[in-house]
């Protein structure tokens, strides 16, 4: 067979069979290359989102998870993937075969999902790469959506008729650049395949939409399995051991020589962490906090009401426990990042009950397994009206919890947070107080209004974040706020330092590195500060990347670049702490 020119390719056949019939053998359509793999038995799924096991079968449930703009508007769908159970690597044609439950019949979606590569989640967005979406929609059509990694939406979608419920026996083949898409044997058509599986991998995503009825059950997987066809080359690859190896030539290994407890840290997140080596090799090595970027968030674990899942933030958890780090958890409270149904409730006390659950729920899950919460996330208004009006610089507008509570929500986040978890220490969290101004004088006398009032406030987090040059602080403006809260009786903390450059700028690396030593330095001389964090470590995954393009441009902001390598930054920063 002669392919382009004479050009041998690839050929990647891929075929999903879901089925619960009576008397389907649930074998893949293939020339009998190999043996079947089972890929649900003797697997982990245990940190699937939205899954529970039990029997060797997975239930799925409705998790609708979404990620909001900052501004609460938008909803881009962020369905879950098995990051520590099993993936595929294939040299060339290979079947998967999976068996389905409760399909097509209670008023939602039930989705298989196959990634040829994991997508990106940014700061509250999410950067698809290429994957295969084949499912049987509410009205019983087979749908298969295909990204092609140019932008969040399907570049690809094709409804075929098939009356399909209950019971289901799904095949799409991918050979060449086509699927061939088969339900019960019967052929429905053809679709075409820009190469999603070119790179030899498949992760697993299972998703069951709620559909109109918000009480949808889900649907069971009871079979999952993977054959290599035509005598090609299939393996399944297991999730990595999270234990990283030590470096006495690392950052936490300079923090543990600082004589009093000081750690150095990041945000991390948790797709690059089980999917790329380096990435997982420098974290576990250089670090010795994490916080994670997005994992804690409330749109991630609490999507629904009465919803949690923790599948993605536990993972980060075992990630830190492995390598001996603690974790900053980030965040309870916050007027962002939260699933728009929070926004929906009736009136201050509904509002306040939701607030109140929330953190009894999550910071009671993760008791003894973090060091320190982000209780209140940039309580501090950017309206300079607020500081003027008697809302005393607090974030009115935008906060469903200071519209029904004013500023006593901050107390009450405090104390039901202690309540939930005695023994970690509590910070409030919040950008712009490195500099003088208004929002430093207003963040500072609340945090005397709280700790008259006994709350138990142990911290504040500076972020750090230096996007302009107007944003760039002298350090010992930096060390006056550091040591005003010490007066109080109140830790400090760098925790999300990035440095963006811009293009034009001359010696922007050098300028890079000098901020963020300049604020270590502070940090290891002012026995109040506890450690010092960026936001992320590498440019390859940077949130400061430049989302209005699809794939988005990385910026240049963080101690390694984008291909891993060590940036003057990282260089100061091991000075800074030789110098201390």
């Amino acid at each position: 067979m002669d392919l382009g020119g004479g050009m041998w390719q690839r050929l990647i056949a891929v075929v999903l069979v879901m089925t619960v019939a009576a008397g389907c053998t649930g074998q893949g359509e293939g020339s009998g290359g190999g043996n079947d793999e089972d890929l649900l038995r003797n697997h982990d799924w245990t940190q699937m989102p939205g899954t529970s096991a039990r029997d060797d079968i997975l239930r799925v449930s409705a998790l609708d998870r979404r990620i909001v703009e900052q501004d609460s508007s938008g909803g881009q769908p962020n369905p879950p993937l098995n990051l520590a159970g099993p993936h595929l690597r294939s040299d060339g044609d290979f079947t998967v075969t999976a068996r389905m439950s409760g399909v097509g019949d209670d008023g939602g979606d039930s989705w298989l999902r196959l990634y040829g590569r994991v997508p990106v989640i940014y700061d509250e967005w999410r950067q698809e790469r290429p994957s295969l979406r084949v499912g049987v929609t509410a009205d019983g059509q087979v749908k298969v959506q295909i990204w092609d990694g140019k932008s969040d939406g399907p570049a690809i979608s094709k409804d075929f008729d098939c009356g399909c419920s209950g019971t289901v026996t799904l095949a799409v083949s991918s050979i060449g650049d086509t699927f061939h898409v088969k339900a019960d044997g019967r052929r429905l058509g053809t679709v075409h395949d820009p190469g999603v599986f070119a790179e030899g991998t498949v992760w697993f995503g299972l998703e069951a939409d709620a559909g109109e009825d918000e009480r949808r059950e889900g649907w069971s997987l009871t079979q999952l399995l993977a054959r290599a066809e035509s005598g090609d080359s299939l393996r399944v690859i297991e999730a990595p051991q999270l234990r990283q190896e030590q470096s006495d030539d690392s950052l936490r290994a300079r923090a543990a020589d600082v004589g009093r407890p000081f750690d150095v840290g990041t945000a991390l997140a948790e797709n690059p962490l089980l999917t790329d080596s380096r990435y997982r090799a420098l974290a576990g090595s250089q670090f010795s906090m994490l916080t994670p970027e997005n994992a804690f968030k409330p749109q991630f674990l609490h999507p629904r009401p009465g919803v949690y899942d923790f599948g993605d933030a536990d993972l980060v958890v075992r990630f830190a426990r492995a390598n001996g780090m603690k974790v900053h958890a980030h965040t309870l409270v916050w007027h962002e990042a939260l699933p728009n149904w929070m926004r929906e409730n009736d009136g201050p006390q509904e509002v306040r009950r939701t607030m109140l659950q929330h953190i009894t729920m999550v910071a009671g899950h993760f008791k003894g397994k973090v060091a320190e919460w982000d209780v209140v996330n940039e309580p501090m208004s950017d309206d300079e009206k607020s500081y003027t009006n008697g809302d005393l610089g607090l974030r009115s507008d935008q906060s469903p919890w200071f519209e029904a509570m004013g500023e006593e929500y901050i107390d009450e986040a405090f104390r039901a947070a202690h309540r939930a978890d005695p023994k970690a220490r509590l910070f409030l969290n919040e950008y712009g107080i490195e500099e003088e101004g208004e929002r430093w004088d207003a963040l500072y006398d609340l945090v005397k209004r709280l700790k008259k009032r006994g709350v138990p406030i142990d911290g504040v987090g500076f972020q750090n974040h230096e996007y302009t040059a107007g944003d760039r602080t002298d350090p010992e403006t930096f060390r006056s706020h550091v040591q005003d809260l010490a007066e109080l009786g109140v830790q400090a903390r760098v925790s999300e330092m990035d440095v963006p450059i811009r293009e034009d700028e001359e010696d922007g690396r050098q300028t890079q590195a000098d901020e963020m030593a300049g604020k270590l330095r502070v940090c290891l001389e002012e026995p109040n500060c506890t450690s010092f964090s960026t936001w992320g470590f590498t440019d390859r995954y940077g949130s400061t990347a430049d989302t209005k393009i699809y794939p988005p441009r990385m910026a240049d902001s963080l101690p390694w670049d984008a291909a891993l390598r060590p940036k003057p930054a990282y260089e100061r920063l091991l000075e800074a702490f030789d110098e201390a």
